[in-house]
């Protein structure tokens, strides 16, 4: 039982991805919160906050396409790095432009999900995702 433990616990390639999969599922919540955007887009669209002086209906619109749409390529790895940047725009103006003057505990949530998008950008999806699989045909290779 314990070799079969080192065994798992030693094979880093398979952790590793497996553990950039469960980093992907895990930003994939903020499906919840992008698909509750998006239905309540009429209601809420106008009273948005507007930090780039665009209107408040487009940097909601803005916000909806980060959190739905580009969540939805980050779950399945597919143009992975390109969908995390509005991600990571969008948490980068909730922590300090939003929510900059307010106390740590109103900025915890979006900061755990601007590290958690920062991190995936730095190391890519793993080899368990559309991107792993389009480089594993596209060289013959492992991603």
């Amino acid at each position: 039982m314990l070799q079969l433990l080192q065994k798992f616990l030693n094979n880093k390639a398979w952790s590793y991805d497996a553990g950039l999969l469960l980093l992907r599922l895990g930003a994939a919540l903020m499906l919840l919160h992008g698909w509750d955007k998006y239905v309540s887009f009429s209601e809420n669209s106008g009273d948005w906050p507007d930090p780039f002086h665009i209107g408040t209906v487009m940097s909601y619109s803005l916000t909806v396409f980060a959190e739905l749409g580009c969540t939805v390529f980050l779950l399945l790895g597919l143009f992975t790095r390109p969908a995390l940047v509005p991600l990571i725009v969008t948490f980068l103006v909730i922590v300090f432009v939003v929510h900059g003057k307010d106390p740590f505990e109103e900025k915890e949530h979006a900061l755990l999900y601007l590290f958690l998008y920062l991190s995936l950008l730095f190391t890519g999806p793993g080899k368990y995702s559309l991107d792993g699989l389009l480089q594993k045909r596209r060289t013959g290779k492992n991603a």
